[in-house]
């Protein structure tokens, strides 16, 4: 029983953030939150304690930082609208950074000293030892990315794209991790395989 209880202890938490917004009868948010399901399943499955936020559903600022400072990996599942994620989620990390920064709980300043001119711009923050993930819906295909010979991305790549995401998170000290991409969602999709792959993708980067 004594060991039980210290597996318990021991035992890692992660933080799923689903920010999905639905539009009746057009996008219902399935596919997204059947990555969801699949991480879910995973991380249980694997001995996480599993917190989640479903941005849509509401939220309270303060609890989200909690969660945060509790959680050892963050993974944020999204559909790319428009080339970002939803409106919804802007105003989520805008509160949830700002409740986190009140407090000096996510960083202290953004890092730089008037003292010591050798320490750099985002080098303030305080969720070291925590590792944050995007798990993103496209409907763009994945030969858009990453081609010079591509009109509208140029070479860019999807890190390249979501860097507005992923840089508040490395801004305030966390590491960050190989996203992982559904592509062409709309008209030649595989979610089947995708779901599938998201499993192996999830035990990669345990």
């Amino acid at each position: 029983m004594l060991n039980y209880f210290r597996r318990q202890m021991d035992n890692k938490t992660v933080l799923l953030i689903n920010t999905h917004l639905t539009y009746p009868n057009r996008s219902e948010g399935k596919l997204n939150a059947s990555f969801q399901q699949v991480a879910r399943d995973f991380f249980i499955s694997s001995g996480y304690h599993v917190l989640e936020t479903k941005v849509e559903n509401g939220y309270n600022p303060v609890e989200e930082v909690a969660k945060h400072l509790k959680a050892d990996i963050i993974i944020l599942q999204t559909p790319i609208n428009w080339f970002g994620a939803p409106w919804i989620y802007k105003k989520y990390t805008d509160e949830l950074f700002e409740a986190g920064y009140a407090n000096h709980e996510f960083l202290e300043g953004d890092g730089r000293s008037r003292q010591d001119v050798s320490k750099q711009y985002g080098s303030g923050g305080k969720l070291t030892g925590k590792r944050f993930m995007v798990s993103a819906t496209w409907n763009a295909p994945e030969e858009a990315f990453g081609n010079i010979e591509q009109r509208l991305m140029q070479g860019k790549t999807t890190d390249d794209l979501l860097l507005n995401i992923t840089s508040n998170y490395a801004f305030c000290g966390s590491s960050i991790l190989p996203g992982f991409n559904s592509f062409d969602v709309v008209k030649n999709g595989t979610p089947k395989d995708d779901l599938e792959n998201y499993k192996m993708h999830l035990a990669g980067i345990l």
